[in-house]
């Protein structure tokens, strides 16, 4: 009977253990989410689909706890303006879509849009996994790998850097270009790092913020870095069987490339 017991108390803890390390509150239509701990970071994973779905049909697939939206996508045919970095191995890279490469202004600024700013999560020779918001293009240290990785953009914290990688275009001074509604009100997925630690912010319809007010939020919480995954009407976020956050729209939520999982 005690070891019936004390099997039962394991099973309870290995339940209760399997859901440690994410903390979710929500204020103000704004979920704050908290990857706090070491073990968490070997469930974060990145990946993408072939055709374009929900974030809901991700979580379902990859029968995760928490699944956010996450880099840039061509809705036209489907391919990724962002590298997405799974299992070491990278299963989206910009330079495969022909629509990026084909349109002559994009293609004059390739080099900015390359090396937008990415989430990445490494591992180092002595085992240890941390996470890293940099440029697409930086250099690792060495002994160290990239295990999985978003691109998304851009940089919001310390600096925002709406020129530096190609989100608006200014022209004496004044703004002839804007892409992803940078300068707009709008829905966010956001994430960044505090003393070492992964923060996800779901900025919904209730409380749409352009990327100066995100970028002053963040200061205020804290934060050490900060970048923005794809936003707007992709905005999506679901955990556990408990929030199905989807942002403008029919309700469904829409369809996107790649996600944030975590198993």
């Amino acid at each position: 009977m005690k070891k019936i017991f004390l099997f039962i108390l394991c099973l309870i803890f290995m339940h209760s253990a399997a859901f440690a390390g994410i903390e979710v509150t929500h204020n103000d239509g704004i979920y704050h989410i908290v990857l706090k701990g070491e073990k968490i970071k070997k469930h974060v994973k990145f990946i993408s689909s072939e055709s374009l779905i929900t974030n809901k049909e991700a979580h379902q697939r990859a029968k995760a706890k928490l699944t956010i939206n996450a880099g840039y996508f061509d809705p036209n045919n489907e391919k990724s303006i962002s590298y997405v970095v799974s299992d070491r191995n990278t299963t989206d890279d910009p330079l495969l879509n022909e629509n990026l490469l084909s349109n002559p202004i994009l293609r004059r600024n390739l080099d900015k849009i390359l090396n937008r700013t990415e989430f990445r999560v490494v591992e180092c020779s002595d085992g240890k996994l941390h996470y890293e918001i940099v440029p697409h293009k930086s250099s690792v240290d060495f002994g160290c790998n990239i295990i999985t990785s978003a691109q998304g953009g851009p940089l919001i914290y310390p600096q925002l850097r709406l020129e530096e990688e190609f989100f608006i275009v200014k022209k004496d001074g004044v703004v002839v270009r804007e892409s992803c509604s940078v300068l707009h009100k709008t829905a966010r997925t956001i994430i960044g790092l505090k003393n070492e630690e992964a923060h996800i912010l779901i900025i919904t319809d209730e409380h749409p913020m352009d990327l100066y007010e995100v970028q002053d939020y963040v200061k205020n919480l804290g934060w050490d870095r900060a970048m923005a995954f794809d936003g707007g009407s992709s905005t999506s976020m679901n955990y556990l069987n408990k929030y199905n956050i989807t942002s403008i729209g029919d309700g469904a939520g829409r369809s996107v490339k790649s996600f944030m999982v975590i198993n």
